[in-house]
This record gives C-alpha cells, structure tokens and sequence, in this order.
C-alpha cells in the first residue's frame, strides 16, 4: 500500500500497475510528473525510452517525478535508459512500475533502490450460483464489476472456473477453452467487462450437473 511520497528514484514490483500509480498521484503536484508507457500494449518499449530520455533532459527548476510504467520492459529499452538512469539530470526522479522482478536488467536493477509490493492474490469465492445463472444475475454482477482492472478480471475468471469445479458443473470442451481464451484476451488488454459477459453468457446456457 502507497502511504507517503517517493523522493528518489525507485522500482516498484507490483500487483496491478495502473492502480499502483494512481495511488501515489494522490501525492504530487500534477504539473510535477510526467506518466510514460505504452498506450497500446503493456510493454514499454525502445520509443517509451527515447521518450523518457527527452523528458528528462527539459530542465526544471523543481523536482520532476518521470514514471516509467509497463509489465514486461523490452532489454533495447532498458539499454537505452541505462545512462540516464544512473546519471539522471538535477531534480530529475525516475519511478519504474512494473509487474515482475525479472522484466528489469540486472545492470538497472544493481543501480536502482527497489520495493516488492506485491501481496497475495487469494481468490476469493464468488456470491453468484455459476450452476442457476440467469440474464438477471448477470446483468447484476456485470453492472456491479463494470469498473474493475484487467487484474481484477483475470481473478474473476479463475474465481468463476473454481466456482463451478466446486458445484460439480459439466463443463464442456469449447467452454473450458472459453476460459482460457478470456484470460488470453486480457492479457491482450481486452475490455474486462466484453470478456465477462461472453463467459457468462456461455456458462448460463450450461445446466446440466455431474
């Protein structure tokens, strides 16, 4: 949990990215940040860098807090942020986002102070009856988790599939594949709320118990 400001350059190994990053916005000046990633797929990539690096280079008088945000940080990126990472111009802050330990260079990681702020995922057990479902239940759930993360929806899913393991449900091939597929387009940055309807929709048609 983000309870105070970060004042220095730091990696943060976390659990859900964007949620992350919103909590610590909560602690700086807006004109003072600048939010760098990749608005098509989650991996920061060689023009993230370049960004990045021009960023830091525009003088400013007060502390200037760059983001660098992604799951996975492609190795050319991180080459090219190597110099400016451990020489970073005055009153510049590089805080790096991501998902995994592994995605960052050892060559970064060694010259960077880091904190590892992911908790466990437990999934918790659904309240709807995956073996009674009907356009009403669905409609609710749905109107209730219009909002949630990819992350979120990723547990939702497994919470879904261990739901209906635990009440017996005769699930078939093309639905079992069905889960798979939605944990996939997720990972794609699918809509979470599409990717939930069609795996309902499926599982309500399904009512026949071992």
């Amino acid at each position: 949990m983000i309870d105070k400001k970060i004042d220095k350059s730091t990696i943060l190994i976390v659990n859900d990215i964007e949620k992350t990053l919103n909590d610590l916005l909560a602690f700086y000046s807006p004109h003072n940040i600048r939010i760098i990633k990749n608005e098509e797929k989650d991996e920061f990539q060689l023009l993230q860098a370049t960004q990045a690096i021009k960023e830091a280079y525009i003088a400013s008088n007060e502390n200037k807090y760059i983001f660098l945000c992604g799951s996975t940080f492609r190795k050319e990126a991180q080459n090219s942020l190597l110099k400016v990472l451990e020489e970073p111009p005055r009153n510049v802050i590089f805080i790096i986002l991501t998902n995994s330990k592994s995605s960052i260079l050892p060559t970064i990681y060694s010259r960077m102070p880091y904190k590892y702020m992911k908790t466990s995922l437990l999934k918790e057990e659904i309240s709807l009856d995956i073996s009674k479902l009907d356009l009403k239940d669905i409609y609710m759930f749905l109107k209730e988790n219009q909002k949630i993360s990819k992350n979120e929806a990723k547990n939702v899913v497994e919470s879904i599939l261990l739901k209906a393991n635990k009440q017996n449900m005769k699930l078939s091939t093309s639905q079992l594949d069905l889960f798979s597929k939605a944990l996939k387009l997720l990972e794609l940055n699918s809509r979470p709320i599409n990717i939930l309807t069609t795996l309902l929709l499926s599982l309500a048609n399904q009512k026949t118990k071992i």
